[in-house]
């Protein structure tokens, strides 16, 4: 199972690097816009997600001027500053709610989910950049047709990576 689960994962891997990476170029450009003029790039997620925010803010190379969005109120956020939204899906009201926040008081954003119902107002109508993680269902088989093996938190990190090594490519030209 390991294989397969493998094999599906790296092609996953592949579709989201070919269909996103215009979407990654662009949330980096974002995000160096909030660094480079002493702003903030805060990140909220939902759920599993939250381990995105580990991983930018206390791994082994965190993302620059990162911090984990714990505020109740907008207030506090001035021009420079930038945020990232994940959620495993674009059905999760809390996010949807937040995003519109966002979007009402004009703070720039990245979505990062899954899409999986198009037909609803969520944050992905709301953000600057989306991103679209592509996961419908499990990426391996069972016995009676089912599916399981939903991979959201590797595939948001794989998407993060893919915007941290932009960003830093493009803070380089600034020295930074």
């Amino acid at each position: 199972m390991l294989k397969m689960f493998s094999t599906q994962l790296s092609g996953l891997f592949k579709r989201l690097h070919e269909k996103e990476e215009e979407a990654i170029e662009d949330s980096s450009r974002l995000l160096a816009q909030a660094i480079v003029s002493d702003g903030k790039v805060y990140i909220y997620a939902t759920n599993e997600m939250a381990g995105v925010i580990a991983e930018a803010t206390t791994g082994m190379e965190p993302m620059l001027n990162t911090e984990k969005w714990a505020n109740a109120s907008l207030e506090s956020i001035t021009s420079n500053d930038r945020f990232i939204l994940f959620a495993r899906t674009n059905e999760e009201e809390e996010i949807n709610t937040f995003a519109k926040q966002l979007y009402d008081a004009q703070v720039p954003f990245i979505s990062i989910c899954s899409i999986t119902n198009p037909d609803i107002e969520s944050l992905v109508d709301f953000a600057d950049v989306s991103i679209d993680l592509r996961l419908s269902k499990g990426l391996l088989p069972d016995d009676e047709g089912k599916r399981y093996g939903y991979p959201s938190l590797i595939t948001a990190l794989f998407i993060y990576h893919g915007i941290k090594f932009t960003t830093d490519e493009i803070l380089k030209e600034y020295d930074l």
